[in-house]
């Protein structure tokens, strides 16, 4: 972790009340850590949707399984684009809902359009794309990092 480095902000006060508010309600323990944590959230935002970098996503998205070939359309999309697609996870809602949750990994104008297409099928109820992190180094196959996962 790089030095910590401390500086002053001014703010109204009815706007310093609001992020008090902000950070009891999210469990922040300090007003630094909230910071951090937002500063991180429009970066990470910011880096994703402005360049080609490398990130790490989930894209939930929510359909009706009982539309014509709507969950065939889906694969297909997902094995265009099967460089990016990481796993997938399949969640039965309803009797007419189904949740897909798509981990994603690449470059973020791929996973953008990706996000996109599968939003603009007939018979999706909700795409939602989060990216978890900008900027990943590609790590050659390596599933994006080298370090052991064992205890």
């Amino acid at each position: 972790m790089s030095d910590l480095v401390r500086f002053s902000v001014s703010l109204e006060e009815d706007l310093l009340q609001e992020f008090d508010q902000y950070c009891k309600d999210n469990q922040l323990p300090t007003r630094s850590e909230a910071i951090r944590h937002l500063l991180r959230e429009k970066l990470t935002t910011q880096t994703w949707q402005h360049d080609h970098s490398l990130v790490a996503a989930n894209l939930t998205v929510v359909y009706d399984h009982h539309r014509s070939h709507l969950a065939e359309k889906m694969i297909e999309l997902q094995h265009q684009h099967g460089d990016y697609v990481v796993a997938t996870m399949h969640v039965h809602i309803t009797h007419d809902l189904c949740m897909e949750s798509i981990a994603l990994r690449g470059p973020a104008d791929e996973l953008r359009t990706l996000s996109q297409k599968l939003g603009g099928l007939k018979g999706i109820h909700l795409s939602h794309l989060v990216v978890a992190t900008a900027q990943i180094e590609d790590a050659g196959g390596s599933g994006g990092h080298s370090h052991s996962h064992g205890s």
